[in-house]
């Protein structure tokens, strides 16, 4: 196990959490996203980045079950770097034996959150509630293959099933989405 790549993995993901913390405090945090965060999470999606390039993803046989767990709150963070979450995504779905399946579904319906597609999991949120699903019975049945809560299946069974773009009315948004290029 690499452990000195573990413990740095673990204290950026400390760090964002607490920055994201004091932001959270001060009243800081929305709406938008605060430059202070995205310093963060830049930072840390580039070193993560050296480190896969280093060593691959960071899996639990790696570096062991908290430093990957870090490394996908890293991953899940990386907003601004598009091409890093999908690599990872790629790097995840091939170690599928070796990662946890709900950090996939989360990545996988984050991806689709910022590129405007509908998510497959039923995991993400945004200011109108739970964010637009592939296929509302496939979602359910994935959830509980994942054992993902099902404390959200009501909110699944009611969302509105859209193709049209999913984030129409959000300019600053959708401006940030094609200048960091997810669209």
């Amino acid at each position: 196990m690499n452990k000195s790549i573990a413990n740095e993995i673990i204290e950026m993901a400390r760090y964002d959490l607490q920055v994201r913390e004091e932001l959270l405090k001060a009243g800081k945090l929305s709406p938008g996203y605060n430059p202070d965060m995205e310093r963060v999470h830049l930072k840390n999606a580039a070193r993560l980045d050296e480190i896969i390039n280093t060593i691959g993803y960071p899996t639990p046989s790696k570096v062991g079950k908290e430093a990957s767990e870090a490394a996908w709150l890293i991953v899940q963070h990386a907003i601004s770097k598009p091409a890093l979450m999908k690599k990872c995504y790629a790097l995840l779905s091939e170690a599928s034996g070796d990662v946890n399946p709900q950090n996939l579904a989360y990545l996988h319906d984050r991806i689709c959150y910022f590129e405007g597609r509908p998510q497959k999991f039923g995991t993400q949120f945004d200011d109108r509630g739970l964010y637009p699903v592939e296929d509302k019975d496939e979602t359910i049945r994935l959830r509980k293959a994942l054992q993902l809560s099902t404390h959200d299946e009501a909110l699944i069974i009611e969302a509105k099933n859209t193709q049209i773009d999913l984030h129409p009315h959000n300019e600053d948004f959708n401006l940030w989405r094609k200048k960091v290029g997810w669209i």
